[in-house]
């Protein structure tokens, strides 16, 4: 019999991050990580531990809601899971993206899987929650591309009046995009490809951008990045920050790219044309937190409609990983808010 074979590991110099080796012969450099979630070797080989469970489109049925997975796209492998609320008339249609910096996260995570079946019952919507393309092997603008090609798809399954039952349950003139994180991101850079020339999306009708701690960054340093202290167990750090940053915008960008840096043009008048009326989540204790508040400001003295609400004593993304009682409470809320949001503008 061979003999089993071993991994070593031991110290690379330059990067102080560990050389991981399953041949000798062969040796693989780790050149970026952020903990427990991914690792990206120098041959360009990537690894994302399953940190989060992976889940089934099932739930109890005292949810009151169905869930289904639907494929978009079959060559980019864009696919997204539908959570549909039992009511008799038509809801609200919320296009939901993940958070995880571009680089990790999945519809399918068990985080998301439960917080986006109360949010619809709660809230007596839709939810289409896309599971887009990742960075570092599919660099931005992937996660773009494929959220405007997620909603092309709605659009043609609207057109086609398809018999499936989340289509039959959507009411096309009042959809919103939203995101947590750098889905948020990703909902905001979405909405502006796409409401520049707004009657070729019909039927599709966008109401609003609803920004949940929306992942902003830039070159220089806001006050929240550097004074905000986060726990060991921080979903998102400033250098957790600065390499999803680096794995995600195009070769030779900086964090004063556009994509990153929302407001690199901020002494200009944003084109209220283009903007949809937004909501935004800001959590108390985020890094990003000032660069949200920033984000809000300018909006509302560019004249477009913009709601903001502060979350207390919460830090990023308490809403899908903090189970503790103070941040089920603040989750709540923010379930309240969307819903007040929401339903502001479905008689408009």
């Amino acid at each position: 019999m061979g003999r089993k074979k071993t991994a070593t590991i031991c110290l690379h110099s330059t990067l102080s991050l560990p050389l991981v080796t399953k041949n000798p012969q062969n040796p693989r450099i780790l050149v970026e990580e952020i903990g427990g979630l991914i690792r990206v070797y120098k041959d360009g080989h990537v690894e994302r531990p399953q940190i989060v469970p992976r889940v089934k489109c099932t739930l109890p049925l005292e949810y009151g809601v169905t869930c289904m997975d639907q494929i978009i796209d079959e060559f980019t492998n864009i696919w997204a899971r539908f959570y549909v609320p039992k009511h008799n008339e038509k809801v609200p249609l919320l296009v939901y993206f993940h958070g995880g910096g571009f680089c990790v996260g999945s519809a399918a995570w068990s985080c998301y899987h439960e917080f986006l079946a109360l949010l619809a019952r709660e809230v007596r919507c839709v939810i289409m929650s896309v599971d887009y393309r990742l960075a570092p092997e599919n660099p931005l603008p992937a996660a773009y591309e494929d959220g405007q090609k997620a909603l092309m798809w709605v659009k043609q399954q609207a057109l086609s009046g398809s018999n499936k039952c989340w289509l039959k349950q959507c009411d096309f003139s009042n959809v919103y995009l939203v995101g947590d994180s750098a889905g948020g991101n990703i909902a905001h850079n979405v909405a502006l490809r796409l409401c520049a020339n707004r009657t070729h999306l019909k039927p599709l009708i966008f109401k609003g951008n609803i920004l949940i701690q929306p992942f902003f960054g830039g070159e220089s340093r806001t006050g929240s990045e550097t004074l905000m202290v986060q726990p060991p167990g921080s979903t998102l750090n400033l250098r957790a920050s600065d390499t999803y940053w680096r794995l995600s915008l195009p070769k030779g960008a900086n964090r004063d790219h556009p994509w990153c840096n929302a407001m690199t043009n901020r002494s200009n008048k944003l084109d209220r044309m283009t903007f949809l009326p937004t909501m935004v989540c800001v959590s108390e204790l985020d890094i990003l937190k000032d660069r949200n508040m920033e984000f809000c400001r300018v909006l509302r003295n560019s004249g477009i409609e913009v709601d903001h609400v502060v979350y207390k004593g919460v830090g990023h993304a308490f809403q899908i990983l903090d189970k503790s009682p103070p941040s089920q409470m603040q989750t709540q809320e923010m379930i309240s808010h969307i819903k007040a949001f929401v339903n502001k503008r479905n008689h408009k």
